[in-house]
């Protein structure tokens, strides 16, 4: 591409777009996790995994996701799926909304995974998309309407709906613009919302 040079395109990495949901504890354990490739800028099938945590999912954490002990007192433990999801999470790069939540819990229950790259929709929103009152993941999806055919899904705070529409979300974000670009970041921290669970 002319006038391009030495920018990357950038799907040339392969990512994988996670969400957590967590049981409300602190610090926060896993309950539901999924996992959406994006390979050469499309996105994939989902994976994901309703899993019994270590503790109870406390009652805030039941009103955000909907997810209540009764529903994963037969779920598999984490370390029965642990295999499963390494290799979902086998990629170039991960994505996720408030990504140091997501990847606080996975470096948690992964112990020695190496976590990839990270890009994080939250701070490439407010970077790429100035002016918004709220960059919450809700609000993004109703602006541009990211949950399109995701009626019969999970609903939002659900994993995998999460996982869908935040890869939609990165895909909007990166149409036109080069890995170099993605990568900017600004001068200065960069506040992150707080967990929820």
């Amino acid at each position: 591409m002319e006038g391009n040079t030495g920018m990357t395109d950038w799907t040339t990495l392969n990512y994988v777009v996670v969400d957590v949901e967590g049981n409300g504890q602190q610090p926060p354990d896993l309950v539901e996790l999924a996992a959406v490739p994006i390979v050469g800028g499309v996105i994939g099938e989902p994976k994901s995994w309703l899993v019994k945590p270590d503790r109870p999912i406390t009652h805030v954490a039941k009103k955000v996701h909907g997810i209540g002990n009764d529903q994963v007192v037969d779920a598999p433990v984490f370390a029965d799926v642990e295999a499963d999801v390494l290799k979902a999470l086998e990629a170039s790069a991960l994505i996720a909304h408030n990504a140091h939540v997501d990847v606080g819990v996975l470096r948690r229950k992964l112990g020695d995974w190496v976590c990839p790259e990270v890009f994080d929709t939250l701070k490439l929103a407010r970077r790429l998309l100035p002016g918004r009152k709220t960059y919450r993941l809700g609000a993004l999806v109703d602006e541009f309407e990211l949950a399109s055919g995701l009626e019969g899904e999970d609903q939002p705070h659900r994993a995998t709906y999460d996982a869908i529409v935040a890869a939609r979300l990165f895909v909007l974000l990166a149409a036109r613009r080069s890995l170099e670009e993605l990568r900017d970041q600004p001068a200065g921290g960069d506040r992150d919302e707080p967990a929820l669970f």
